[in-house]
């Protein structure tokens, strides 16, 4: 269980700190109505991302042995693609956002919504946490709730200190900013070419 609950809090991590437009949603978010209001919107992938692993996990588990591997190193090479990127977000990091509406209601289902929408929670639960968590809950269901525990603790945890950091501490912000993004291009790489290693000589 410990491997999976470690998988679990490196992509929580990856996935928090991944530059993205709902990261970019709370951030200026907070910076216009400031992080009390904004700090409940950090739970939004509790409400949004069950129907998306559903999904994923459901149609990961109807394909043969040999697909599982292509989508082991498919998505590795999509890690390793996120890795590059996020690195590049961190040499090239600017701190100025770009305004976001401040008259409607903003809430955990608006931003679950908003998450929802963005294909970026299905390539990541197809490609990369997908497989993990399904051949986990196959060698045993505790290892599947420990990645899961792992990844969410982490990602939210992870989504709420991103939003009181930039709520009280904007001098910070660029800095913490640029060291989440370091640690993230670490660990993305590392978990790429964990995941090509997977997909060429598991099984």
């Amino acid at each position: 269980m410990w491997l999976y609950l470690l998988q679990g809090i490196g992509y929580g991590l990856a996935a928090a700190s991944q530059p993205g437009p709902f990261q970019t949603y709370l951030i200026s978010q907070t910076l216009t109505r400031g992080w009390k209001r904004t700090l409940p919107a950090a739970l939004a992938p509790l409400v949004s991302d069950g129907p998306i692993i559903l999904i994923c996990v459901l149609v990961l588990s109807q394909v043969p042995a040999w697909m599982q591997r292509v989508l082991y190193i498919a998505g590795g090479l999509f890690i390793l693609y996120l890795a590059y990127g996020t690195y590049d977000s961190r040499k090239n990091f600017d701190s100025r956002l770009p305004s976001v509406e401040t008259g409607t209601q903003q809430s955990i289902l608006k931003a679950a919504l908003m998450n929802a929408l963005s294909p970026g929670p299905y390539i990541f639960w197809t490609l990369v946490t997908g497989p993990i968590l399904l051949k986990g809950w196959r060698e045993t269901p505790v290892n599947g709730i420990g990645f899961l525990i792992g990844f969410y603790v982490t990602l939210i945890s992870s989504l709420a200190a991103l939003i009181l950091i930039f709520g009280t501490a904007a001098k910070l912000g660029p800095k913490f900013n640029r060291m989440l993004l370091g640690i993230s291009t670490i660990a993305l790489t590392c978990f790429g070419l964990y995941q090509l290693w997977l997909g060429i000589f598991y099984g």
